[in-house]
């Protein structure tokens, strides 16, 4: 599967599942414990290997190191991923509204231009 996809192209992807889960622990300063438990608590579900290692990609490692903040901080682990999740679809919903608006502002200027409705 991953031979079909030119290598520059899987190094540019953010949900590319390029690290194990040694490595994602070692970039983020925790174990694989804390992994595991962000796992169990549905913050991130990383792709399995054909012999079933976790892997994860960049953005699931970005969103991992925003936990371990919170929990370094000392929320609960629940909490930090259910704080997490709802950031991330905050992050969503301004950047869909932020789509629509500029969509919107386009619509508006073409129908003001004289010739054009």
């Amino acid at each position: 599967m991953t031979a079909d996809i030119p290598l520059n192209d899987r190094l540019d992807d953010d949900d590319y599942p390029a690290y194990t889960m040694g490595r994602a622990a070692e970039m983020l300063g925790t174990t694989p414990a804390f992994l595991r438990a962000i796992g169990e608590a549905r913050l991130i579900t990383p792709l399995r290997s054909e012999g079933g290692h976790r892997r994860y990609s960049r953005y699931q490692l970005r969103i991992a190191a925003r936990a371990r903040e919170l929990v370094d901080r000392g929320t609960p682990i629940e909490a930090a991923c259910r704080i997490v999740i709802l950031e991330d679809q905050l992050e969503e919903a301004q950047r869909i509204n932020a789509e629509y608006r500029r969509r919107a502002g386009h619509e508006a200027t073409d129908s003001s231009v004289p010739g054009s409705g």
